[in-house]
């Protein structure tokens, strides 16, 4: 997303105070139309993984361009069908097993089967129901272990030595296996993607149903200047060769799923916030900048040491080194961690802040409001802004009040 002006800033912070998350509809767009135009050789969907950024402005938008859904709960789905997605277009693909199942075959929603109990669970509710399965095909990728979702140390899917029990539990429940899903993480390297696909298609030789195969997300964007991005035409490109060989081999033509988050939305949103102070430690020490934003928006770089743009909105000043830090009592709350060490502290040259200067920490649309802090040390929640082609900001949502945060506590003796 380009930087927005100094006079843009300005307007976001006199008409809906800091910090404040503001999108952009324009980028939104246009990345959303770049992958729905990916080829795929015997059909394509796109889904959004919408645990990215769950806003419905964000959402009713992508159903707009024609998306479908990849949802990660229960809840996930009653918020699309509530953003105006048809229930046959939401895909449900939970860690935890759904407690609705049966509102969820009667209403038309995928089920994917994560988990042996999940599958035995979708046989028991309805059986002979079509559905899909996530498999763990033993690969992993991510830039930490925390964005990884496959091989042995991830808990995602069913272990691809497991297969036999996945048949097992289909015949038993009458289950037909249309989807197969694997999901491996979040990287750059487009052979990573090629191997991923051989595996999945090894595991699809083996289920004679399968006319899908979902290869899920974790497309990397590189929120910093020198981080790789993933060049989704070089991923599409393997994955079709891949695909074709199957057929020739196999004799089945495989629709092909994606469900990208972060590289649908990262981009697009920025969090503009203020410097409220500005602390010394010395020679031997570090000059922090406090911003009124931290781990209760963007937490990635405190869970695990991911790096985010920030820019100072000053000129004419002297450079500095800075420590970038949050509002909460918690020695977590760095903005800046050592790149590859989320321990150790990782100074940025900037415009030296002062107090009441206007801040951009870029990269924020994906994994920022949705997977927020809210409300430790009673912060409201954030209001979020959408600017618009021509320039025009919406408010998408409100910032929380104190009453709308206290409103689920019971008082002692009600």
């Amino acid at each position: 997303m380009p930087l927005l002006t100094a006079a843009q800033v300005a307007d976001v912070r006199a008409r809906f105070g800091t910090p404040c998350y503001v999108y952009d509809r324009a980028t939104l767009e246009q990345t959303a139309r770049r992958l729905l135009a990916l080829r795929a050789p015997y059909g394509f969907t796109l889904r959004y993984a919408m645990k990215a950024n769950p806003s419905r402005a964000i959402l009713a938008l992508f159903r707009d361009l024609g998306l479908h859904i990849d949802a990660s709960s229960d809840w996930e789905v009653e918020r699309a069908v509530r953003a105006g997605f048809e229930p046959s277009r939401i895909q449900l693909t939970s860690q935890m097993p759904s407690t609705r199942l049966a509102d969820h075959v009667r209403a038309g929603v995928r089920l994917n089967a994560c988990s042996l109990h999940q599958l035995d669970a979708i046989g028991r509710t309805a059986p002979g129901h079509t559905i899909g399965v996530r498999m763990n095909p033993g690969l992993g990728s991510g830039s930490t272990k925390r964005t990884n979702t496959g091989g042995p140390s991830s808990s995602f899917g069913i272990w691809h030595d497991q297969l036999h029990a996945v048949k097992s539990l289909a015949e038993r429940h009458r289950l037909t296996l249309r989807t197969l899903h694997t999901h491996i993480g979040s990287g750059t390297d487009a052979d990573v993607w090629r191997r991923v696909t051989r595996m999945t298609l090894d595991l699809a030789a083996e289920l004679p149903g399968i006319e899908v195969v979902n290869l899920g997300g974790g497309f990397k964007v590189g929120r910093m200047p020198e981080e790789p991005t993933a060049e989704m035409e070089n991923v599409a490109a393997h994955v079709r060769r891949e695909l074709e060989a199957f057929r020739a081999r196999d004799g089945r033509s495989l629709h092909l799923e994606l469900e990208p988050g972060t590289y649908l939305v990262a981009q697009a949103g920025v969090v503009v916030a203020t410097c409220i102070d500005v602390v010394d430690t010395g020679k031997d020490g570090y000059l922090f900048a406090k911003l009124d934003t931290g781990m209760t928006e963007v937490t990635r770089p405190s869970l695990y040491g991911a790096q985010h743009p920030i820019d100072v909105m000053a000129t004419d000043r002297e450079a500095a080194e800075v420590v970038f830090v949050g509002p909460c009592c918690e020695s977590g709350d760095i903005l800046t961690p050592a790149p590859g060490d989320p321990e150790g502290l990782g100074p940025r040259w900037v415009p030296r802040p002062r107090v009441g200067d206007l801040v951009i920490v870029g990269g924020a649309g994906a994994y920022c409001a949705a997977m927020s802090t809210i409300n430790y040390n009673s912060y409201p929640q954030a209001a979020e802004v959408m600017r618009e082609p021509d320039g025009a900001l919406r408010l998408i949502r409100r910032r929380q009040s104190l009453d709308q945060m206290l409103q689920n506590e019971v008082a002692p003796g009600v």
